[in-house]
């Protein structure tokens, strides 16, 4: 094992241990160092690596990726992790000095989230059929929205994790934090219609291994993310909206009612399980232009 392998290794076990990163943050994590380090080494950087990394080998990755038309959004993780793991190198003492932190990150545009009106989630709601699939999909659409869950933290739901009485579930988010969140009780109600009706039937054609999944697949294996996001852009062909909506777009969604109806910002930062107040503050731009809309569709001076 060469150094820079060796170094790699040592990183993804920090991101790991004392970083608690999900398995996605480490495979995307080694995926964008180990592209950096093969262009590297195209560019005829072998011998003492980290040494010969210099402001302009980077400029020329910079270049590197526009010119192949990465987006902004793209390049500014990658520089980001690069960012991270030189300063990791440097806290180990592997290297003086931290090559990236001059290295400057694409100014990215805010994109305002996507999100659906009253009507549009009202009437996905409405479409799963009456029928042991489409219970368990009624449940999935129900608790996005009544939630705000990430895909990845839906599909890890366990049985144990809900809590019928007093209307809470309990998440694991990003980085292996815990949260409660309140959901609703049309939520609550297509969850009891799915476990008593569909669960146990998909359950007991399960092959691999007892599992305590809360959504679990036809075959009774744990439903993944992909497949909630099947299932979710399955009904939205149906729907035929004219709009890219994702399971993403429901947590959009739940945000932007929440704050549409009154409530306070820190509240809903809590529930999304936001680290940073900015993060959830994009949300009240989405607000802020409804407001206007109504403002110059109603004032006549407007």
């Amino acid at each position: 094992m060469d150094m820079i392998t060796e170094q790699l290794q040592y990183f993804i076990r920090y991101l790991q241990i004392e970083k608690n990163a999900s398995q996605h943050t480490v495979i995307s994590y080694r995926a964008d160092l180990e592209l950096f380090i093969d262009f590297a080494r195209s560019q005829g950087v072998v011998e003492a690596f980290f040494e010969n990394i210099t402001s302009s080998l980077i400029r020329s990755y910079l270049a590197a990726m526009k010119k192949h038309g990465y987006a902004r959004t793209t390049i500014a993780r990658r520089i980001a992790v690069l960012r991270s793991f030189f300063r990791f190198l440097c806290r180990e003492e592997i290297i003086e000095g931290n090559p990236f932190s001059a290295i400057h990150t694409p100014k990215l545009e805010k994109r305002l989230p996507s999100f659906l009106d009253t009507l549009e989630i009202t009437e996905l709601l409405q479409l799963p059929a009456k029928d042991r699939t489409g219970y368990r999909d009624a449940a999935i659409l129900e608790v996005l929205y009544a939630s705000g869950l990430r895909v990845g933290e839906l599909v890890g739901l366990s049985l144990k994790d809900i809590d019928a009485v007093s209307g809470y579930i309990l998440v694991y988010g990003k980085g292996a934090k815990e949260r409660i969140v309140p959901v609703g009780k049309t939520a609550l109600a297509a969850l009891k219609t799915y476990l008593e009706h569909s669960r146990p039937f998909f359950y007991a054609k399960c092959r691999t291994g007892a599992h305590q999944a809360l959504f679990v697949n036809s075959k009774g294996g744990p439903l993944t993310d992909r497949s909630v996001r099947r299932i979710v852009a399955n009904y939205v062909e149906q729907l035929a909206l004219k709009k890219k909506v994702s399971p993403h777009t429901l947590r959009h969604t739940f945000a932007t009612h929440l704050l549409n109806n009154g409530a306070d910002l820190r509240s809903v930062q809590e529930m999304l399980g936001h680290v940073n107040l900015s993060t959830t503050q994009l949300y009240t731009h989405v607000t802020k232009e409804r407001l206007k809309s109504v403002y110059r569709n109603a004032h006549p001076r407007a």
